[in-house]
Order: structure tokens, then sequence, then C-alpha cells
């Protein structure tokens, strides 16, 4: 009986170790598990397509990583003032000889959904253009634009239709739902078949269509009217400006429509 006893406690003593040793084994794996799930959540997911985006057309404008698919506008290189930085596309203006300057993107666009993420300096002032032409003297000489701006501080927040979001010189967009300087916007820009929409923020703020009588007219009676042929372009580059000031850029993605 004694050595039938001894038999059973030392079956459970195994037992007990084995059932120890696989809920640390069970443990380990949940702690690694739970690792990496924190590490995932703190990567970040800027500049990248997402498997549903990819399906539906949408391309990167920029990777995070280089300059590529920009040139400076009429030239084939790019401002060394331009740099992709932490993720970002970043102007940082020295008032160099030839360092900064407006760049456009290589590939030229014809309906689209634009979507692009802006911070502007304090009192600073950018802009995103399209339907951009090179060979004239400045990408706005044919090119509308999308405001870039400090509404708080900066000059040009005194004249309504050049405030941040705005059709620049032509359309005030409604409502204003910019963000302070430092901060982070989502742009949006749509054209299809001339029917174009501006979105700040997930807000729809502007809304028109060109190449008609009322475009136009609204044309010339705008600062454009001086540049033949602002405008009236359907197809072109899109163009982000250097204004002077520091801006950066991420999330630059396109759609064909």
């Amino acid at each position: 009986m004694k050595q039938i006893g001894g038999l059973i406690l030392g079956l459970c003593v195994v037992l007990s170790l084995q059932s120890c040793g696989s809920a640390d084994s069970n443990a380990a794996k949940e702690n690694e598990s739970t690792e990496k799930t924190e590490i995932s959540a703190g990567m970040s997911t800027d500049n990248t397509l997402t498997a549903e985006q990819k399906a539906d057309g949408w391309k990167l404008l920029f990777d995070g990583k280089t300059t590529n698919g920009w040139h400076g506008f009429n030239r084939d290189d790019i401002g060394s003032d331009w740099t992709a930085m932490d993720g970002k596309l970043v102007f940082n203006p020295t008032k160099g000889e030839g360092t900064g300057g407006d760049i456009v993107t290589d590939e030229e666009y014809e309906n689209f959904h634009l979507k692009i993420d802006w911070k502007i300096s304090p009192c600073g002032n950018s802009g995103i253009m399209f339907n951009v032409v090179e060979g004239k003297e400045k990408p706005y000489h044919s090119g509308p634009e999308m405001q870039v701006l400090d509404n708080t501080c900066h000059k040009d927040a005194k004249i309504i239709t050049h405030r941040a979001g705005d059709l620049y010189d032509l359309i005030t967009g409604t409502p204003e739902t910019v963000k302070p300087a430092g901060e982070w916007n989502t742009a949006e820009i749509m054209i299809k078949d001339g029917h174009l929409t501006f979105y700040l923020n997930g807000t729809q703020i502007v809304e028109t269509q060109m190449f008609n009588d009322e475009w136009n007219q609204m044309i010339a009676d705008s600062k454009f009217s001086q540049w033949p042929g602002f405008g009236t372009y359907k197809k072109g580059h899109i163009c982000i400006q250097d204004h002077g000031d520091p801006v950066e850029f991420k999330n630059m993605m396109i759609k064909q429509l």
C-alpha cells in the first residue's frame, strides 16, 4: 500500500509540474501576442494604401521616403528645400537660389479624386493647384488652387476667397473647417467632367461646374483674367506651392475617375 501511495503521489507531482509548464507556456505566448499587437498598433499607417484602396484604384503620389514622382515646375530636378523627412514631404525655405520653387507631379491627371494631408506653419501660406500646364511662367497661370493658409494671422485671410480651403480668388469655402496652424488637415479635390468639389476635413466646402459660361465669367472677374488660358485646361499636373513659408504634406494619393 505504501508503494502504491508513493506512486500516486509521484504521479500527482508530475502532472502538477506539467500543468504549471503548460500554463507558463500559454502565458508566454499571450504576452508575446500582446507585445506584437502593441507594436503593430504603434506603427504608422501614413503613406500606405489598404487592400481596399488599391482595389478601388487609389495610387500614392508620395511614398513617405523620397521625392520620386515630383519635379520642379518647368525644370527636371527638384529644389533642395523640398525633402522627404519622417514620412512627410517637407518644404523648409532657405531662400537660396534655385533651392525652392513650386513642384509638380511627373504625371498629368484628368477626372480624379485627390487626397492630401497638409500642415501649415504659423502665419504660413501655400496651396494645392491642379490642371497645371508646364511651359507657362507660373503654375497659377494655368491651374486653379485650393488655398492652404493659417487663417489666424496671414494677411491673405483678410480677403474673402483667399482663406484656407477656398477655390483661390474664385469661390469662398463654406463652412470653414480648417484646423489651426501646426495641426493636420485633410484636403480633397474631386473633378469629374468639369464638376469640381472641394472637401476639407471631411466636409464639402466648395462645389462648382468648370468650363461653362458662369465659370468663364468668374475667371474674367478675378485676378486670373490677366493670364490667357487660366482655368481652361481639362488635364494637367498636381502642383504644391512654394509661397515662402514652411509647410508639410503626407498621405498624398489619387484615384482616376
